[in-house]
């Protein structure tokens, strides 16, 4: 019998090797993002005190059209950059959970970026 590779599995592992060695401070929050097949999350957390500084994802109201490809990613990115740039954060860690950075990950990264968050 032919078994699959479970590649949320392997994604999981990758997540939990990477967390170990970065980390969102106060002055460099972690941008965390969290993609599923109709959807993708952005999140500032500050790992040091333990909050989240302020999220974006294409679930909210405001948000109409569909969240699961490029364009929505990009938007989702900006989103979280300016309301990050509100906050007073400018630079931060990029945490791609795992994921492979092309398609919808590298479109949320290159949204914030062209935004104005620095990593």
């Amino acid at each position: 019998m032919i078994s699959r590779v479970d590649s949320n599995k392997q994604r999981k592992k990758r997540h939990v090797r990477v967390r170990g060695k970065i980390s969102g401070t106060t002055a460099r929050p972690r941008l965390c993002v969290y993609r599923s097949l109709s959807n993708i999350y952005a999140q500032l957390i500050d790992d040091e005190k333990g909050v989240t500084i302020c999220s974006a994802s294409s679930t909210e109201k405001a948000f109409e059209q569909y969240g699961g490809n490029r364009a929505a990613a990009k938007l989702v990115g900006e989103t979280v950059a300016r309301r990050a740039l509100e906050k007073g954060c400018r630079a931060v860690v990029f945490d791609r959970s795992g994921y492979i950075y092309t398609g919808r990950v590298k479109e949320l990264a290159d949204g914030a970026r062209a935004a104005g968050l620095e990593f």
